[in-house]
């Protein structure tokens, strides 16, 4: 029987699923819905034409583990070798880390000596924490906050300063909220399973899969590569995609077309996805719209399934890009971030000139910044983010640049992009609804996958691996190491 995939929501996650679903002969046809006028979701660029390049969304990617790896191939399989932006890890962008505290910047410790010395805002070393952290008792807890993980084994001014700041960082979230069993899944398992974190990172072993090498990964291990970006931007990386995928011409692109509706088929082996001027008829469906979006189009024979969706929450951010005449940074590194005891509003500041220097404008030098605001909580300190005005998050955005980074010029250029609902929220109890939903889909044997950063990792690398995960389980091809959200384990695996 000829089979029809429907892949709904044209982000990242959605054009990796599709890419992957490329590759098979098992799948008939395959139809990519967004409901926007472009595919990429969060991975947007702009590129001015002195050069200058600017992101609104992710601006650079890890290499490291088997999600890394898998990135990777994917670009070497695209042909985008020769557009990557190594930065290496002894780069002054990957060893200077700074946090805000008290009105002040603070160089975060880093290496062996870094460890060993007390560093601002920090009363006492970083090494009698860790020894500290060795006889700390095994917790008994299903799952609990970051913070109060933290707190109890390396001490509350690691988990006020550093986790706090770093969760504002990659979550846009609130430590005491957000769950150390979802977020920070490598800690858990450590305590675990070696009852102690430093154990856990020196003994404990990451499966690896050999399928995800490349040469171009083997290149970022021996090169020591930190993070990479690409020429044009990330948004490079989902044009690829999008041009990989008409070419083929194996995929039905739909682009300003939104779902309203998914029901089930006589006999509810198969889907009919209603839009607004007709349906569609698929025999799976992959969604990597977001939980609160999928939620909504589900038939109401689902509703168990929708209301489980509807817990896992986002948060909206706020991203500021800055540009200054000549080179006005007081130091140079990554970056900073600021915790939540500091300032609500202002999340931290990218200091992008650094660490990609080939992104600047060739006609002189400048300094690009980019200033993230709100998160959790941007309705505390902007309001309503369909009422918020630019001017008040530019004015805010520049006004943290003269005060933490003692800035007094003005910007020449700047851009604001509130991105609504961009980070999905693990908090505690996060694995839970993730149970449920499994458990849900496997016993009503639905025909859908999900993947996207809605259920298990909200990087880039992430998103695109459980699309392959998504992919594989759907054909039967799933390896051992793999765990995915979806049902269709083998559905177009011919019958023996």
């Amino acid at each position: 029987m000829q089979k029809t995939v429907a892949v709904i929501g044209g982000g990242i996650g959605g054009l990796s699923a599709c890419y992957h679903l490329t590759k098979s002969s098992q799948v008939f046809k395959i139809v990519l819905l967004e409901s926007s006028s472009r595919l990429g979701g969060w991975l947007r660029s702009t590129r001015r034409e002195d050069g200058a390049v600017f992101e609104h969304g992710p601006r650079g990617i890890r290499p490291a583990g088997n999600v890394g790896k898998n990135t990777l191939k994917m670009v070497s399989e695209l042909g985008l070798e020769n557009e990557i932006l190594p930065v290496t890890s002894d780069n002054i962008a990957s060893k200077n880390r700074f946090l805000y505290v008290g009105g002040k910047l603070h160089k975060m410790p880093s290496g062996a000596a870094g460890a060993l010395r007390k560093v601002p805002p920090f009363s006492r070393a970083l090494v009698s924490s860790v020894a500290r952290e060795l006889l700390v008792k095994r917790g008994t807890q299903e799952d609990e906050s970051v913070h109060g993980f933290v707190e109890r084994r390396l001490g509350k001014e690691l988990a006020d300063f550093a986790i706090d700041s770093l969760c504002r960082g990659v979550y846009a979230g609130d430590c005491r909220k957000l769950s150390v069993r979802s977020c920070f899944p490598p800690l858990f398992r450590a305590e675990r399973d070696y009852g102690s974190i430093v154990l856990g990172m020196a003994f404990g072993r990451t499966e690896k899969a050999a399928e995800l090498e490349s040469k171009l990964a083997q290149k970022s291990r021996e090169e020591g590569w930190a993070q990479w970006s690409l020429r044009q931007g990330m948004q490079a990386l989902p044009e690829a995609l999008e041009d990989w995928l008409r070419r083929t011409g194996r995929v039905e692109i739909l682009q300003e077309v939104e779902v309203q509706r998914l029901e089930r088929t006589a006999g509810g082996s198969a889907w009919e996805i209603k839009l607004h001027d007709g349906s569609i008829k698929a025999d799976h469906i992959i969604s990597a719209m977001p939980a609160k979006a999928l939620s909504s189009v589900l038939p109401p024979g689902a509703s168990p399934l929708s209301e489980e969706l509807r817990r896992i929450t986002s948060v909206t951010v706020a991203v500021v890009n800055l540009e200054y005449e000549g080179l006005i940074l007081p130091v140079e590194g990554f970056g900073h971030l600021v915790p939540s005891s500091e300032s609500r509003g202002v999340l931290g500041i990218v200091y992008d000139s650094v660490a990609f220097p080939q992104h600047n404008r060739k006609d002189g030098q400048s300094t690009r910044l980019t200033v993230m605001m709100g998160g959790a909580w941007f309705s505390e300190v902007f309001g309503d983010p369909e009422e918020v005005r630019e001017e008040l998050l530019l004015q805010t955005a520049a006004q943290a640049v003269r005060t933490h980074l003692g800035v007094d010029a003005e910007p020449i250029w700047s851009n604001v992009s509130l991105q609504k609902d961009c980070i999905p929220q693990y908090t505690v109890g996060h694995w839970e609804r993730i149970d449920k939903i499994r458990q849900y889909l496997g016993q009503h044997s639905l025909p859908l996958s999900l993947v996207g950063s809605s259920y298990q990792g909200v990087s880039v690398n992430d998103v695109i691996f459980s699309s392959k995960r998504a992919v594989e389980r759907l054909l039967g091809n799933e390896q051992t190491h793999l765990d995915t959200l979806g049902c269709g384990r083998g559905l177009f695996t011919p019958s023996k």
